[in-house]
């Protein structure tokens, strides 16, 4: 797949880029991106959740009425769970939500997503950037200049560049990754992919394209 490259004022350049079809152009396979998402979501639990049953509730110990001769129903203790202030039955406890996925699952998950993205015409390819410092109003421009700035878009880097990702980091609707921590829930939670020249190489090579 040929796209063109694009500079950092919205103009198309005379260079294009190339996006192997065993990356990009793939059939996707829904269930694998669908395992993916879970996992990536799950792993962002907590799972800290608790609430007290009967033996830690802090309360009375006495017994709420005599055994016999009330003409009601026994009742041991004011902790049970039909007081207001007992102990809760089958609260949360604190678990671990994360599993175990293949890496084979994982990367056909990562490539099913980046398939839906360039079969929806939703990758733009740019020149390399390199902000001499963080700028913010910078990004802003760059954002406007490539008509993304009222979606979600996921830029990808080759390898880490604190400028840029300081620049879009309080820009709700920007994200700034590297390939290496590229997952199929930010390329689906994205509307558009930006891909530095230099990105193209990593995303194959990570893919064991060479």
């Amino acid at each position: 797949m040929e796209l063109a490259i694009y500079d950092i004022n919205g103009n198309q350049t005379a260079k294009t880029a190339t996006l192997d079809n065993a990356v990009f152009g793939i059939e996707p396979n829904d269930h694998a991106i669908y395992l993916d998402v879970k996992q990536y979501l799950a792993n962002q639990r907590q799972g800290t959740h608790k609430t007290k049953e009967k033996w830690e509730v802090a309360y009375s110990t006495k017994k709420k009425i005599r055994q016999k001769g009330s003409g009601g129903a026994r009742h041991g203790s004011i902790k049970a769970n039909i007081y207001v202030g007992g102990g809760r039955v089958f609260g949360p406890k604190p678990r671990d939500y994360r599993f175990k996925l293949n890496k084979k699952v994982k990367k056909l998950a990562r490539m099913s997503a980046l398939t839906y993205k360039a079969q929806k015409d939703a990758i733009t390819i740019v020149e390399n950037i390199n902000f001499e410092v963080p700028k913010t109003k910078e990004f802003i421009k760059l954002s406007n200049n490539l008509k993304f700035d009222n979606q979600k878009t996921l830029m990808i880097l080759s390898e880490p560049n604190k400028n840029l990702f300081l620049s879009a980091r309080n820009l709700a609707k920007m994200k700034v990754i590297t390939v290496s921590e590229l997952s199929t829930y930010d390329i689906m939670n994205a509307s558009k992919l930006v891909l530095l020249e230099t990105t193209i190489d990593a995303l194959h090579k990570t893919f064991g394209i060479e």
